[in-house]
């Protein structure tokens, strides 16, 4: 059955799936979108407890359910100074060292950290000999992108590519995932170096959006874009830790690339498989500042 569910994935249009999805998710259909809310809601035993507004009705369309706000409070962000936290609820899928430019993906595969980067190779040059993580976000969690730690935004990267599921099984089998789907790279300058934040589209993710760009995908493009930023001066994009920096609709997966020697230890307990939480601890950098 799972070689099936691969081959679909390879046969489906799924740009086309994912936009009529899309198009269906933005819809403001009165009872019929609180029945789908709630239908959601039941099939993946969503916490609304935790949401600012816990009624299915408050929610106009799909998408403003899905990418809802989470009470005041109710994560709280971890504010040690020698500590990133985690930007996303979700589960991380792996994490580890950046080895001659590659990445871990899963038993037998690896990517490219230049394929994943559009093909940026100054951009790539950057992170040579760091880290990465990848956090998988199931549909059951809270869907708003935070910042890890405080940032500038340097430069923005439109990559298109195919839209394949990043659930597990898609990561176990599909070769090169995060970097053949379609995705947008921000990438940050902080105190400890560069800072990629890689949001991947999947099937059925119908938007991707930043909060400086608004939505940069659909439409879908069919070649890389590259939007250069300033780091100073009264134009420059600052975001400090635990501020939102995008959303997705529908679901996907966040790669966090960072520089050599930025992380001295990833927390406790923050492995593979293990669940994040937005604004806990993700990893130690005490070590790092110390030797500096």
């Amino acid at each position: 059955m799972d070689k099936v569910k691969i081959a679909l994935q390879y046969m489906l249009p799924k740009h086309l799936l994912s936009r009529l999805v899309g198009k269906l998710a933005a819809a403001e259909a009165g009872a019929l979108t609180t029945a789908a809310i709630k239908w959601f809601i039941k099939q993946y035993k969503i916490d609304m407890s935790e949401a600012a507004q816990s009624e299915p009705e408050a929610y106009k369309s799909f998408n403003a359910f899905f990418t809802r706000a989470l009470k005041p409070g109710i994560r709280p962000l971890d504010m040690d100074a020698d500590i990133m936290v985690h930007p996303v609820d979700g589960a991380v899928s792996q994490l580890g060292p950046i080895k001659n430019g590659r990445i871990f993906q899963a038993k037998g595969h690896h990517y490219s950290s230049l394929t994943l980067l559009g093909d940026q190779a100054e951009d790539a040059k950057r992170f040579e000999g760091g880290d990465f993580a990848t956090i998988y976000l199931a549909p059951k969690d809270y869907h708003r992108i935070h910042m890890p730690i405080k940032g500038t935004l340097s430069k923005m990267t439109y990559v298109p590519g195919e839209l394949f599921s990043v659930n597990p099984l898609t990561a176990r089998n599909v070769p090169g995932l995060f970097a053949r789907n379609e995705r947008v790279v921000a990438i940050f300058e902080t105190e400890l170096g560069p800072l990629a934040m890689v949001l991947v589209g999947a099937t059925i993710v119908a938007s991707i959006e930043t909060v400086w760009a608004g939505t940069v995908t659909p439409p879908t493009g069919k070649q890389v874009f590259t939007w250069e930023y300033p780091t100073q001066g009264p134009d420059a994009i600052t975001l400090d830790k635990g501020e939102e920096m995008g959303r997705f609709k529908l679901g996907s997966t966040v790669v966090m690339l960072f520089a050599k020697d930025a992380i001295a230890t990833f927390a406790e307990g923050v492995e593979a498989e293990a669940v994040t939480r937005m604004g806990q601890a993700f990893a130690n950098l005490k070590d790092v500042k110390q030797a500096d």
